[in-house]
C-alpha cells in the first residue's frame, strides 16, 4: 500500500542518516579505505570490461570510451550504450577514491630523481614514464636511483616555494608530468582533439590494470582489431602517449620471454594487435626505456642480447641499448696524443665494442691557429698503436655550415648576441656577474654584426657571438660563454673559406647530436660545462646526448699539457714527440708499454671520478707482469766492469760447445736456443765482490762452479777467478747466481738506456713555472756485452736480460 511504502522509505532514510553520522564520527584507517576502494574499482572495472566485450558481448573488446577510441566505430545497441555511459563515470569516481601511496623510502627525493625498486618486476617499474621521457628527449634530465625499500617508483617534482620536493607516484602520473614539462614536442603541441583522443586511450589502459592478464589481452586484441584496421598507431600518424600507455597495460612485453607469451595469447585471432605489439616491442624508445628500467639493478642482458661481463673497474653505461650505442673520441689536431688521451679513446672504444655499437673518431678542427696536418696524421698513427680501429672518421669542419645556421637561429630567437667587450674586461665582468652592454641588443643588430664578423672585415675582428644564458648563475660556464670568433688564419682543410669559427663549446654538442652519438664520455673537469652542453642542445631543439663522466689520468713528475710538451721539443731537451721520456702514446710505446697492460690499467680506474696522481712505478710494475709472459730471456755483461773466470774443466773454445736452453723458463711454447759454453767466461765485477776460494756459485742456465782461485787486483778488487764445473752440484746451497758469457771476441756490444722523469716536482701547480723544475739529467746509458742470441732480434721485440730487467 502507499502507506507501507511511505513508512519503508522513511525507515530507509533514517538508516542512511545514521550510517552517514557514523562515518563522520569515525576516522577510518587510510590503508583499509584505500584497499576497499581499490576492490570496488576492480569489481567495477571487470564488470565494465565484460560489458564492453571481454565476456563476448558488444564486439568492442574492452575498447576506450567512445570519445577517444581513435579507431573504427563500435556497433552497440542504444540500451547498451546507455548502460556503459552510466557505468564509466562511476568507475572513474571509484578509482579516484584510492589515493596513491606517497610514502617513499627513507631519504628525501630530489627534483627529477626517479627512485625504482630493483626487485620489482618490469611491469611494476615506471616504464611508461621512462618511454615518454625518451620520446620527449628529456630522459637525460632524470637521475635514476635504485632503492629496494621503496614500495612503488617515485619521481621528485620541481621544488616548491618552501624548498620541499613533491613526490609523484604512479607510472601514468609520472609520464604525464614529464610530458607536460617538456618544452617543445608533438605531445605538448598536439591539438585539443588529439590530446583528448590520447587521454581516452590512456584512461582505457588504466582501467585494464585490475583485470587478469589473459582477460586484458583478449580485450586489447578485440579493441585493436577495430582501432587499427587501417592504421598503424592509435592516434595520428606517429607513436603517442596512447600507444605507450596501452603497451604498458599489456605488461610491457619488450623482452623476448614476455613478448612470446603475449604473441601466444594473441595468436592469429588478433592480427592487428599482434602487428602493433611487435612494432612497439622493437621501437627504439621502448627498448631504451626497458634498458633504463632494468639497468637500475645492473642488468646486462636485455632482449636476449648477452653482453660480455664488465671488466674489473668499469661500470655500466646508463641507458645503453645493445646495437644502438655510439661513442666518440674528439681529439684536437694540435699535438700528439698522450696517456690522458689514451684513457679517453680506450674507454670510448671499450663501450662501443661491448655494446656492439660504433666508435666515431672526430677531429675537432675548430681552431686553425693551432692545428696542423702533421698532428692529424700522428693521431691516426697513434690510434693504430693503441689497437683502436674507429668505425668512421669525421671532422668538425665538415659541419661548419650547419653550425653557422644554428648560430643564426640562436640570434633570431634571442638566445645569442654579439659583443665587442675587450677580452680581459669580459673575463672580469663574467667573474663579477656583470651583464654586457650589448646583452639586450635586437636580433637585427646582432645579425648584422655576426655577418660582419664572418665576412673577415677588420671591424668585425673585435666582435664575438655570446650565448644569452644566465649571468647570475653560480656555474661560471653559464655566464654567457663565447660561441663564435673571427680567425683569419687559413684552415688546414678548408683554407680561407671561413673567416670565423665556432668554439668547442658550441660545436661539440651540435655535432654530437647530428652524428647520432648516444653517450658522450667526458672527464670530470668538464662537469661545470656539462650543464652548458645540455643547454645548447635543448635551446636548439637537438636530440639530447647522455653524458658519462670519468676522471682524467694524472701521473706524478709528469706534464701532459701540449704547450709544455712542445716546449721540451723546441728546447731540444728530448729527441721529439716519440721520446721514451715523453708521456705521449708513441713515447710510452717506445718505452715498452704493453697494450693489454695499458688497457687493464685504464679499465681498473675507468669508473672512478676521483682525480688522483698515479705513480709511474706502479704502472710499470703492472706492465712488467704482462710483458714477462712473452719476453724471451738473454744475458748481458757490463762491457767495462767484468772479471774473467776460467772454468778449468770446461770445454775448450775451439770445440764450439753449446747447450740448449728455453727462451722462457715458464713457457716452453716460446721455443729454445743454443747457448755457447767454454773454459773462458766473464762475470760482472759487482757480482763477485767478496767471493772466497772454495765457494760455490751458479752460472745461470749452465750449472754449479766451485771457485778454486781468487786473484786480487788494485784496491783489493777481484782481478780474475778460476773454478771447477761440478756436474751434480746443488743449486740451492749456492748463494750467488750469476749472469755470465763465453769470451769469443764476437759478442755484440749493446747500449742500454735508462730514463728518469723530465721534471723534479711530483705535482706541478697551476702557478708553477715548470721550467724551474726541469730535471737536468734524465737518461743514462750503459755498454754491455750480449750473448750471440741478441743478433737475431727484430725491432719492437721485447726481451729480458737476466738479472737486469
Amino acid at each position: 500500500t502507499k502507506a507501507e511504502k511511505k513508512k519503508q522509505a522513511q525507515a530507509d532514510k533514517q538508516k542512511q542518516q545514521q550510517q552517514q553520522q557514523q562515518q563522520q564520527n569515525q576516522t577510518p584507517n587510510a590503508d583499509n579505505a584505500a584497499k576497499k576502494a581499490a576492490k570496488k574499482a576492480e569489481k567495477a572495472a571487470k564488470k565494465a570490461a565484460y560489458k564492453a566485450g571481454a565476456g563476448g558481448g558488444g564486439g568492442g573488446g574492452g575498447g576506450p570510451p567512445a570519445a577517444g577510441g581513435g579507431g573504427a566505430p563500435q556497433k552497440q545497441q542504444p540500451q547498451q550504450q546507455q548502460q556503459q555511459g552510466k557505468k564509466q563515470p562511476q568507475l572513474a569516481q571509484k578509482k579516484a577514491a584510492a589515493p596513491p601511496n606517497m610514502r617513499a623510502s627513507g631519504f628525501q627525493v630530489k627534483p627529477l630523481q626517479l627512485v625504482i625498486n630493483p626487485n620489482a618486476p618490469i611491469e611494476d617499474r615506471p616504464v611508461v614514464a621512462l618511454a615518454m621521457a625518451v620520446l620527449t628527449n628529456t630522459d637525460n634530465d632524470l637521475q635514476l636511483t635504485s632503492d629496494h625499500r621503496i614500495a612503488q617508483a617515485t619521481l621528485g617534482g620541481e621544488a616548491e616555494a618552501d624548498g620541499a620536493t613533491p613526490q609523484i607516484v604512479g607510472d601514468l602520473a609520472m609520464a604525464r608530468y614529464l610530458v607536460s614539462r617538456s618544452r617543445t614536442n608533438e605531445f605538448v603541441d598536439a591539438s585539443a582533439t588529439q590530446q583528448a583522443l590520447q587521454n581516452a586511450w590512456v584512461d582505457y589502459a588504466s582501467s585494464l590494470k585490475p583485470l587478469a592478464k589473459e582477460q586484458a589481452l583478449k580485450g586489447i586484441g578485440m579493441t585493436l582489431g577495430h582501432a587499427l584496421f587501417t592504421k598503424t598507431y592509435l592516434v595520428g600518424e606517429s607513436l603517442t602517449f596512447a600507444d605507450v600507455a596501452l603497451f604498458g597495460a599489456m605488461g610491457w612485453p619488450a623482452q623476448p620471454s614476455d613478448l612470446n607469451e603475449v604473441r601466444t595469447a594473441l595468436s592469429d585471432k588478433y592480427t592487428a594487435a599482434l602487428r602493433w605489439t611487435n612494432m612497439m616491442a622493437s621501437h627504439p624508445a621502448i627498448q631504451k626505456a626497458t634498458q633504463l628500467a632494468m639497468g637500475v639493478n645492473g642488468t646486462t642482458e636485455v632482449w636476449g642480447n648477452s653482453l660480455e661481463p664488465l671488466v674489473s673497474g668499469m661500470n655500466l653505461l646508463e641507458g645503453a641499448v645493445a646495437g644502438n650505442v655510439v661513442t666518440r673520441f674528439p681529439p684536437e689536431p694540435s699535438g700528439y696524443l698522450h696517456i690522458g688521451h689514451a684513457k679517453a679513446v680506450l674507454l670510448n672504444d671499450y663501450y662501443a665494442r661491448r655494446y656492439k655499437g660504433r666508435l666515431i673518431v672526430r677531429f675537432d678542427d675548430t681552431n686553425p691557429s693551432k692545428e696542423k696536418e702533421e698532428y692529424q696524421q700522428s693521431i691516426v698513427e697513434d690510434l693504430k698503436l693503441l689497437g683502436v680501429n674507429p668505425d668512421v672518421v669525421t671532422y668538425t669542419s665538415d659541419y661548419f655550415r650547419a653550425i653557422y645556421g644554428y648560430a643564426m637561429g640562436m640570434i633570431e630567437n634571442g638566445t645569442a648576441y654579439m659583443d665587442d667587450t675587450p677580452q680581459e674586461q669580459m673575463k672580469q665582468e663574467r667573474a663579477d656577474r656583470v651583464e654586457s652592454k650589448h646583452r639586450n641588443q635586437s636580433p637585427e643588430e646582432a645579425k648584422e654584426k655576426f655577418l660582419m664578423m664572418n665576412s673577415g672585415k677588420e671591424e668585425g675582428a673585435a666582435w664575438c657571438l655570446r650565448a644569452k644564458i644566465d649571468m647570475n648563475s653560480d656555474n661560471g660556464t653559464l655566464r654567457d660563454p663565447v660561441l663564435f670568433r673571427q680567425n683569419l688564419e687559413p684552415h688546414h682543410r678548408s683554407g680561407t673559406t671561413y673567416k670565423a669559427y665556432p668554439t668547442y663549446d658550441l660545436a661539440c654538442p651540435i655535432v654530437d647530436s647530428l652524428e647520432g652519438v648516444t653517450h658522450a664520455l667526458r672527464t670530470t673537469e668538464y662537469n661545470d660545462r656539462d650543464e652548458q652542453y645540455q643547454w645548447i642542445q635543448t635551446t636548439l631543439g637537438l636530440r639530447r646526448v647522455r653524458i658519462h663522466a670519468f676522471s682524467r689520468v694524472n701521473f706524478m713528475y709528469t706534464v701532459l699539457s701540449k704547450r709544455k710538451l712542445a716546449w721540451f721539443v723546441e728546447q731540444g731537451l728530448v729527441e721529439g714527440w716519440g721520446d721514451a721520456r715523453f708521456p705521449t702514446v708513441r713515447g710510452v710505446v717506445r718505452r715498452g708499454v704493453n697494450l693489454d697492460a695499458l688497457k687493464t690499467f685504464i679499465y681498473s680506474q675507468g669508473a672512478s671520478r676521483r682525480v688522483v696522481n698515479m705513480d709511474w712505478s706502479k704502472f710499470w710494475a703492472e706492465n712488467k707482469k704482462e710483458i714477462d709472459k712473452q719476453a724471451k730471456r738473454f744475458m748481458a755483461i757490463d762491457a767495462s766492469n767484468n772479471v774473467p773466470l776460467k772454468v778449468t774443466n770446461g770445454p775448450s773454445i775451439d770445440s764450439n760447445s753449446y747447450l740448449t736452453t728455453a727462451y722462457h723458463p715458464k713457457d716452453p711454447s716460446l721455443g729454445s736456443r743454443g747457448l755457447r759454453i767454454g773454459q773462458d767466461v766473464i762475470v760482472e765485477t759487482v757480482d763477485v765482490e767478496g767471493i772466497q776460494e772454495g765457494e760455490q756459485i751458479v752460472l745461470l742456465r749452465w750449472g754449479v762452479v766451485k771457485i778454486t782461485k781468487v786473484t786480487q787486483g788494485d784496491g783489493n778488487k777481484v782481478a780474475s777467478l778460476e773454478g771447477e764445473f761440478i756436474p751434480d752440484g746443488d743449486y740451492k746451497t749456492a748463494k750467488r747466481k750469476l749472469s755470465w758469457m763465453v769470451q769469443t771476441g764476437s759478442n755484440p756490444i749493446v747500449e742500454l738506456t735508462e730514463f728518469d722523469h723530465l721534471v723534479t716536482k711530483d705535482k706541478l701547480e697551476e702557478d708553477d713555472n715548470f721550467a724551474d723544475y726541469v730535471n737536468p739529467t734524465t737518461l743514462a746509458t750503459t755498454q754491455v756485452m750480449g750473448d750471440a742470441g741478441l743478433k737475431t732480434l727484430q725491432e719492437h721485440e721485447i726481451i729480458q736480460l737476466d738479472r737486469r730487467g
